[in-house]
């Protein structure tokens, strides 16, 4: 069910093991996705998909100073591609990849799990029977159950693709995250912080996003917007044309789902986004083979294994024992970050790229082994500043200047 990023990964994979698939959502698969995917270039070169990207910078930066003068202002060169999928060529693929399959436009209203098979009934009164059911409608989903650890926090950003009275950023540039503060007033500070996404489509048009990493509850798009505004005027540009504005909002730390349920989860609806940077289409990539593969072996197993055997051999591989781990590592951070004022998260992110970059790349990446991980923190850890260390231990309130 769904026919967004992940369900497109997860059906063209299953269609690849021969399998008979069908494919339920509320809309058309081909209808345009309105969101920018973003991916270091390196991960997808590994996937042999480098093709899929509609822009690259090699010239990538981030800052962390507080603006005020030529220090406060350095930027921090990342060396490192960055990319922006073409969002057209990456839906293309996977749709080619999904072969001659019919889509079924309906809502599933129901799910019944029926024994050997389960039954997806839908508004229009039509009802879908299969072996087994994969929710990838993302992490809004009613059917999908995971258990109740309070409130979520969310990433909102709000954006705009347009040109200029001014270049925002650099030529050539790609901007990951620029945290000075410069252009807030002293009571937006101990708000909580926001930084700017931004880069140089070419041609005189630039994309720049005012982001929340990540709060509870979410910020508010209105006050990101303000933010954003506030920004580019003190920086004495203007907006003259709006090419397309997007707004976000997901969860950064949804809990991960029962994986005992009879129905199977995929992407958003599986808690796959990444805790620590709110990224998912290269996880969605590297881990719909094994999925579908574990699904192919499962099927022909003798005698034939019922909806909730099957489920359950699909959340094995898709939440491994490591998988698990490193994810609670990430969200485990992520509640840390959260705490931090502005400061102290600028110092964060400053120490945090310090790292060699095959460590801070992998752990944004969330390709690093769980041993290595566990490394790539106690070594972020060891060159921290003290505040940031207790902040890191037990949150801000134990690490006041």
């Amino acid at each position: 069910m769904g026919a967004g990023p992940a369900a497109l990964c997860i059906v063209a994979e299953l269609v690849e093991q021969g399998l008979e698939v069908t494919a339920l959502a509320s809309h058309v698969p081909d209808k345009p996705w309105p969101n920018t995917y973003g991916i270091w270039a390196e991960e997808l070169e590994s996937l042999g998909l480098a093709s899929l990207l509609g822009h690259r910078w090699t010239n990538t930066v981030s800052y962390f100073g507080d603006g005020l003068g030529e220090e406060g202002s350095a930027p921090i060169d990342h060396y490192f591609d960055y990319g922006l999928f073409d969002p057209v060529a990456l839906q293309k693929s996977l749709l080619i990849r999904c072969g001659d399959l019919s889509w079924c436009v309906e809502t599933a209203e129901e799910i019944r799990v029926l024994g050997a098979r389960t039954e997806v009934v839908c508004s229009s009164g039509n009802s879908y029977l299969a072996r087994v059911v994969i929710d990838a409608s993302g992490h809004r989903s009613r059917f999908i159950k995971r258990p109740d650890h309070g409130p979520v926090a969310e990433q909102a950003a709000y954006g705009v693709v347009g040109r200029f009275s001014s270049p925002p950023v650099e030529q050539s540039q790609f901007v990951l995250m620029d945290f000075r503060p410069d252009h807030l007033a002293a009571g937006e500070l101990k708000e909580p912080p926001s930084f700017l996404y931004a880069m140089d489509f070419g041609d005189g048009v630039f994309f720049v996003e005012e982001t929340s990493l990540a709060c509870a509850p979410a910020l508010p798009l209105g006050t990101l917007k303000k933010r954003l505004h506030a920004r580019l005027v003190h920086r004495g540009v203007e907006i003259e044309e709006i090419i397309h504005e997007e707004h976000c909002l997901f969860p950064m730390n949804l809990p991960l789902p029962h994986r005992n349920q009879p129905l199977l989860a995929f992407g958003g609806a599986a808690s796959m986004v990444h805790p620590a940077s709110g990224y998912m289409v290269g996880a969605l990539l590297r881990r719909a083979p094994a999925l579908a593969k574990q699904l192919a072996n499962a099927l022909i197993i003798d005698p034939p294994l019922d909806s909730a055997a099957l489920a359950k051999k699909g959340w094995q591989v898709l939440w491994t024992p490591e998988l698990v781990q490193r994810h609670r590592l990430y969200q485990f951070g992520l509640r840390r970050l959260m705490s931090f004022d502005e400061g102290r998260l600028r110092r964060f992110f400053a120490t945090f790229f310090r790292l060699p970059r095959e460590d801070w790349s992998g752990f944004l990446a969330n390709t690093l082994p769980l041993p290595r991980l566990i490394i790539v923190m106690l070594k972020l850890f060891s060159i921290s500043p003290w505040q940031i260390r207790l902040g890191m231990l037990f949150g801000v309130s134990a690490s006041k200047d």
